[in-house]
């Protein structure tokens, strides 16, 4: 018996009925910073907070009475003042006779499952809040896109893009474990379902972006792309599309110009339309406005070029140096 509580990973302090500490395993040691010798013989109560103190003599009460003590959580006192969660399991120690003499107390450090606790409860009211951030933006897509769709067909073809456009971001931020990506892998990210990659050159400094850039940064790109699949150089049309974003430190606030180029080779016919669509609003509108920004789109028949200024600081992942 003496063996396996010096072996246990749990605290075993046991005490008469005045309170007074008797023996002290080696776990209670490394628990609360006390040896054997400086324990014993000193009243339990040093290892109780001021505020907790009716605690102890309830348990006395309840041992005396020979009544049954159910494990309970609650805080003691490190040596250094420090607190520590425990769960207390007490048992009464009796005597040859059967009286009860004094009690044992088994303590279990529950502190890391405590902190546990408290990260999975703030980690799902950040997912109820992302969630709920999410069903806004496809709300949007889905009221948007249905004030500018024709037919239903159109409507779910659309619809359907969109939200594959987003889900890739999400994707993206998943893997990252919600801490944003890069600039560079973004593109690449929003721009793979479109495929002809040779004819796109992406480039500029290393940008980390946080998650709100992340997820409206790619609904523009999606837009991009995909007006370039249907029309441009990504449907085939003859020609070359580059993305490229350089920092201005010559600013109090720097700033990042981020630039889509997509040159023709072959001149359009006809002069591009001038309707403003859900693309155009998102390109003009979201995308800048999300990050603090301005932005223009200029289509003509040898191109389409997107520009985009925003401050640094609006890209940047929380917490990071710049």
């Amino acid at each position: 018996m003496a063996a396996i509580i010096d072996s246990s990973f749990d605290a075993i302090v046991a005490k008469d009925l005045n309170s007074t500490i008797t023996d002290w395993n080696p776990a209670a040691e490394r628990m609360f910073g006390y040896s054997a010798e400086e324990a014993i013989g000193k009243p339990i109560t040093m290892l109780i907070p001021a505020e907790l103190q009716d605690e102890e003599a309830n348990i006395i009460r309840r041992i005396r009475a020979n009544e049954r003590v159910d494990s309970f959580e609650t805080i003691r006192l490190r040596k250094d003042g420090s607190k520590i969660h425990v769960s207390l399991t007490v048992s009464p120690i009796r005597d040859a006779d059967g009286r009860v003499i004094g009690a044992s107390k088994i303590a279990r450090d529950i502190t890391e499952t405590r902190e546990n606790e408290r990260r999975i409860r703030l980690l799902l009211r950040e997912i109820n809040h992302r969630v709920k951030n999410q069903y806004a933006v496809i709300l949007s897509l889905i009221r948007e896109t249905g004030l500018r769709s024709i037919s239903i067909e159109e409507f779910q073809a659309k619809i359907r893009t969109r939200i594959t456009g987003l889900a890739t971001s999400n994707d993206l931020l998943v893997r990252t474990q919600w801490n944003g990506s890069t600039l560079a892998e973004l593109i690449s990210e929003q721009l793979a379902p479109f495929a002809h990659e040779h004819l796109v050159t992406v480039g500029g400094p290393l940008i980390s972006i946080g998650a709100p850039a992340v997820q409206n940064l790619g609904m523009a790109f999606h837009e991009l792309g995909t007006n370039s699949a249907k029309y441009g150089v990504l449907a085939g049309r003859a020609g070359s599309v580059s993305i490229n974003w350089t920092i201005d430190n010559s600013v109090p606030d720097p700033e990042v110009k981020l630039v889509w180029d997509e040159r023709f080779d072959v001149p359009l016919t006809a002069e591009p339309s001038t309707s403003t669509g859900f693309g155009t609003v998102v390109l003009q509108r979201i995308a800048p406005m999300s990050l603090n920004g301005k932005a223009t789109i200029e289509r003509t028949t040898t191109g389409v070029r997107w520009t985009l200024v925003a401050p640094f600081s609006a890209f940047q992942v929380e917490g990071t140096d710049p």
